[in-house]
């Protein structure tokens, strides 16, 4: 059984697919986040999924159950995929949000690039976020890479050369090389000790990015807004936290005041944080569970 079920089939002009994925590519939820906000700011239209059935062991991420008008209603892990067509898009854009699979890691990939071919797509971009050793009130670092010299050098991007453990993301941008599909990854970089909160300043800096490769204006004022406040909230935490404080302040001796587009640092391993910003991680899980639409 094909995974890929395409409900119905759009006329596209060449469109740029824009993949991101929860789980290990995902640090603060910062790209499923940004290719979530970009579907509902520009009115996306679902036409398509994959069955999950091949893809996921349940016992790990279960499905979920909600109530619907008094009936149960089971959700399953979900990589679903949307279209906008636009007049102020040079093109039209696929935007796929789905879930790092457990399992056959080949097949997803086949599936994702057999949509790719049927929607005529020209240019893949996957987006990405990981954790650093980087300070929160700083631009946030949006690094980036290309299969394709072109597209390289018309974004000012670099070659990745990283070499270790990767995730689907990476997976997907070498099956495209392969295919010889034009493929962009966007990263992240997030801070290390705010990996278990929602982060929408990377968030932010990832859809700022991605409107600039699409050459595509949106008022940004609201998330503007939602940035600033949750600087301010982690301000507030770190201010009454010596211990976070001063990790803080060594990293902002060490970095220098870069751009978004600075090259990422290769330094040591990530320090593992955990003793020094458990309170300000309870903050901030309180914060959202207080005021879910922030």
């Amino acid at each position: 059984m094909d995974p890929l079920i395409i409900d119905k089939q759009p006329s596209l002009r060449q469109p740029v697919l824009i993949l991101a994925f929860a789980g290990w590519n995902d640090a603060g939820e910062a790209a499923t986040s940004a290719a979530q906000f970009l579907c509902s700011r520009l009115n996306a239209e679902k036409f398509a999924h994959l069955d999950p059935e091949e893809f996921y062991n349940f016992a790990e991420n279960r499905p979920r159950v909600r109530l619907v008008k008094g009936q149960r209603e089971i959700i399953w892990p979900a990589n679903e995929f949307s279209y906008v067509q636009d007049p102020g898009l040079v093109q039209d854009l696929v935007i796929g949000v789905g879930i790092e699979p457990h399992l056959k890691w080949k097949t997803y990939i086949k599936a994702i690039l057999d949509l790719a071919h049927q929607c005529q797509v020209g240019m893949v971009l996957t987006l990405g976020a990981l954790l650093a050793e980087v300070v929160y009130s700083r631009p946030v670092r949006i690094t980036g890479s290309s299969t394709d010299p072109e597209l390289t050098a018309r974004l000012h991007l670099g070659t990745s050369r990283y070499e270790g453990p990767t995730g689907i993301v990476g997976i997907l941008n070498d099956a495209c090389r392969r295919e010889g599909l034009p493929a962009v990854s966007l990263w992240a970089n997030v801070p290390h000790y705010l990996s278990n909160t929602p982060n929408p300043k990377a968030m932010y800096a990832l859809v700022r990015r991605v409107l600039g490769v699409l050459d595509h204006p949106l008022d940004l004022h609201d998330v503007e807004t939602a940035v600033r406040d949750f600087e301010s909230k982690v301000a507030e935490v770190i201010a009454n936290n010596p211990a976070v404080a001063s990790y803080v302040r060594q990293l902002e001796e060490r970095e220098p005041d870069e751009g978004e587009d600075a090259p990422p640092r290769r330094e040591s391993e990530l320090p593992s944080g955990d003793q020094l910003v458990q309170e300000l991680e309870q903050f901030l899980r309180q914060q959202r569970r207080d005021k879910p639409s922030e």
